[in-house]
This record gives structure tokens, C-alpha cells and sequence, in this order.
């Protein structure tokens, strides 16, 4: 299925089971591997990181779950599981309390 990037800007998405799902706003790609990855349904504008994942996962549908593109876009009801590695922030480590010491310089 070739089409060109532009041409999915605005396209209704509906499941494979015809409901819609809303209209692709925006495309990410991956530019290493030279394929889009997810199709946006509404602008990820927000505050902090959270809010960010929340949408992502929310409001974008992976590229992998296309079934077809002509004038609308159909998807599988059911999404694939996420394969694609999501940046988690690692686990801070408990900081130590501070140790107190004593020490006497010597001559």
C-alpha cells in the first residue's frame, strides 16, 4: 500500500467493524527506519510527561493496525499489542541519608 504522507492529513479512520474512530491530524514517523509508525487523531500538546504518554496511548493508532488507505482509513477493531519501546523513566534510587563524622586534625 503506497500513499503519499499528505495525503492521510484529515482522512476519517474507521475499525474494520465500520465505527469511526476520528480523523488522522497529524502522521509520526520514524526517520531511521524510513516508515510511519502512528497516526495521530488530535494534537499532543500538553504540560508534562504524563499527560503526554496519556494521549499517546490514547489518541494515536499504530501504523501496524491499518488495513487499508484509499478515501478513509480502516484499522483492526482490536490493536495489536505495543511493541515499540516506550522511554520509562528509571527508578530513582533511594538517596542515603547523610553520615555524619567527626575528625580531628593531628600534628
Amino acid at each position: 500500500m503506497a500513499v503519499r504522507v499528505s495525503a492521510l492529513m484529515g482522512m476519517d479512520v474507521f475499525t474494520d467493524t465500520a465505527k469511526f474512530v476520528g480523523k488522522v491530524y497529524d502522521i509520526i514517523i520514524d526517520l531511521q527506519k524510513g516508515e510511519v509508525t502512528r497516526l495521530t487523531l488530535e494534537p499532543i500538546k500538553v504540560a508534562n510527561k504524563d499527560d503526554a504518554r496519556r494521549i499517546f496511548k490514547e489518541k494515536t493508532i499504530l501504523y501496524k493496525s491499518v488495513k487499508a488507505v484509499e478515501k478513509i482509513v480502516i484499522v483492526s477493531a482490536i490493536q495489536p499489542v505495543d511493541t515499540e519501546p516506550v522511554e520509562e523513566e528509571a527508578p530513582k534510587e533511594p538517596e542515603k541519608p547523610f553520615q555524619h563524622y567527626s575528625y580531628k586534625y593531628r600534628r
